[in-house]
């Protein structure tokens, strides 16, 4: 009998039996790609804060450097407050937020003209301006106004050598001790001299309050 056959079969099947050991190596292979995907997620959430923070600072720098409305007023400056109303003020914003403005030391302009024959007014070119400060009215205010947000159109800073800022600087030098209410007719023709000039351009119409 030839036994050599059995032998070469029976070394050939034994290696089948170490077959499912080598399959353990192949399974810890497969765990890795999860801590890579949550690596790539980690990666991903980093990016996007960042470009969510450049956004952030891009929009701030673009749309008035982070500064609020307040914060444009100049303290050193006179300002002209232009209402709905087509009247305008001019003097010192004290307070300035969403619901208010609180504005000191107002001035605002009265026009005054001649009559024709007819009675009716007469063209612009003869129409004089003049400034006059806050206080002898009718009523007499106290030289501050609060003035509802919404009826505000819009407000700017004035530059001293500006008619309006000219004309302001020249009646509180002639009343160093504030306003006298007997003198009002005296200081407001002193004043209307400054701003005459602005009497035939001036589109924005100006009454008494």
């Amino acid at each position: 009998m030839d036994f050599s056959n059995r032998n070469v079969q029976s070394q050939t099947a034994a290696p089948s039996a170490q077959a499912p050991v080598a399959e353990s190596p192949i399974n810890h292979k497969r765990s890795r790609p999860d801590s890579g995907k949550w690596g790539r997620i980690g990666v991903f959430a980093l990016v996007l804060a960042v470009v969510v923070l450049l956004v952030a600072v891009i929009s701030v720098t673009a749309f008035g450097n982070g500064k609020t409305e307040d914060q444009y007023v100049d303290t050193t400056k006179l300002q002209a407050v232009f209402l709905n109303t087509g009247q305008v003020y001019f003097g010192n914003i004290k307070t300035l937020n969403s619901k208010y403005f609180v504005v000191t030391n107002i001035y605002y302009l009265q026009t005054s003209g001649g009559s024709t024959a007819a009675g009716s007014s007469s063209s612009s070119a003869n129409t004089s301006v003049s400034l006059v400060k806050l206080g002898c009215e009718l009523h007499e205010p106290y030289d501050q106004m609060v003035i509802n947000s919404s009826q505000v159109t819009f407000w700017e800073n004035l530059q001293d050598n500006g008619q309006v800022a000219k004309a302001v600087a020249t009646f509180q030098k002639q009343n160093p001790n504030g306003q006298k209410c007997a003198d009002q007719s005296t200081s407001s023709s002193a004043t209307s001299n400054s701003v005459q000039s602005a009497g035939s351009n001036s589109t924005t119409p100006a009454t008494k309050p």
